[in-house]
């Protein structure tokens, strides 16, 4: 054998013997390292509870009741449990309402002035507009001023007659409301011309409101209802409303109904047809359509029992195994895996519920890097039989 070949058979030996050093790195972070890597793979997210960074990880494997829990979660939140359903029996008035009243008195007049101008029958007297003052009352002539806050027009107009019956000749007394200046709703947002919208006994409901705003500006399946009623705050997507009957709620006086675009994302990396962050409706999606969305799994990179879910989780969201410590903004840091290995899982991803900025991350297979060691083996291997058929 010659001393150039000698040379090339000690460096070829002395690089195999390098390589199955690196080889022998396979289960530790640093083979990662050397070829490259999307992530941790499924044990290095295993091991995350050893991290004492990350002590307060709390590690879930996803099963059907798990997703059945999370997504029932989701659901709890529904304007027709959380908010009065009723139509009330009339409108009320209140203070700022402007009303009109009209007074009719029987033949012969008493304290009216009604005849007709042959003298029989009666006519009207209508009093001039007024507004009920912040005390709640209004002034009648010959009666004084009454209290009629949170009264119907019916109940005032008995009111009335009450106190005229010993002074006027059979009274009779309409009351009509002007202007509604209280028992009304706010309707703001998304919507294309943002206005109060007066209520009346007939019981508006909440679509009523987004429609006599002119509808909505995006497309419905993007818009959220943010719903308030006192010091209670709600949303519901519109997409939900639309579809299900019972929560177009009857709306109350006061009531502020803002239209919104919920920017709803999550992020997905890892072995996936496309790294990126995906946009989502506000009706949401469950892990299988976030997943369908990126693309899929690599068929050729992807370990298909590794797909976690990274959240911050409620902490009321689960019966946590043990007590779990909370971030500064009250929530729990959580890792759910779904073994997409297993068929029955699949059923389990379409109950999965994605929430607002998941982050999806599916590991490499660990062929993925002996694949990687392969290659670079085999392409060192011909590079030195290059060159040693050159010399």
């Amino acid at each position: 054998m010659s001393i150039k070949r000698f040379k090339i058979v000690e460096i070829l030996k002395k690089n195999l013997f390098l390589l199955m050093v690196i080889f022998s790195l396979n289960s530790c972070a640093k083979f990662n390292e050397f070829f490259g890597s999307a992530g941790p793979n499924h044990g290095q997210v295993h091991d995350i509870s050893k991290d004492p960074r990350l002590k307060a990880v709390q590690f879930v494997k996803v099963d059907g009741d798990i997703a059945n829990n999370l997504l029932a979660r989701r659901k709890q939140n529904q304007f027709s449990e959380d908010f009065v359903n009723k139509v009330k029996s009339g409108y009320v008035l209140g203070a700022g309402d402007v009303i009109g009243v009209t007074l009719w008195e029987a033949t012969p007049a008493m304290l009216f002035t009604t005849s007709d101008s042959n003298g029989e029958g009666g006519h009207a007297t209508s009093f001039p507009d007024q507004m009920i003052s912040s005390e709640g009352r209004i002034n009648i002539p010959f009666v004084g001023s009454l209290y009629i806050a949170a009264k119907t027009p019916q109940q005032v107009e008995t009111l009335i007659v009450s106190a005229l019956k010993d002074r006027a000749n059979q009274p009779q007394v309409m009351v009509k409301v002007v202007a509604n200046n209280t028992a009304s709703v706010t309707v703001v947002g998304e919507v294309n011309t943002s206005t109060r919208v007066p209520l009346t006994s007939k019981g508006e409901r909440l679509l009523d409101a987004v429609a006599t705003a002119g509808g909505v500006r995006q497309p419905v399946d993007k818009i959220t209802i943010q719903f308030s009623r006192g010091n209670r705050l709600q949303n519901i997507s519109l997409s939900t409303i639309i579809n299900n009957p019972d929560q177009n709620i009857v709306l109350q006086p006061g009531d502020v109904i803002t239209a919104v675009i919920e920017p709803l994302a999550f992020t997905i990396l890892g072995a996936v047809d496309k790294n990126q962050e995906v946009h989502y409706e506000s009706v949401g999606i469950s892990l299988a359509q976030a997943l369908a969305r990126s693309g899929g799994l690599d068929d050729k990179r992807a370990d298909s029992r590794a797909v976690f879910v990274f959240r911050y989780e409620d902490p009321k969201a689960l019966n946590w195994v043990k007590k779990p410590t909370l971030t500064s903004q009250g929530k729990v840091p959580v890792v759910y895996q779904v073994d997409m290995n297993d068929p029955a899982n699949f059923f389990v991803a379409q109950n999965f519920p994605i929430a607002d900025k998941d982050l999806i991350y599916v590991s490499d297979a660990s062929s993925v890097q002996l694949q990687k060691f392969t290659t670079m083996l085999f392409q060192s291997l011909y590079i030195m039989k290059t060159f040693a058929a050159m010399n």
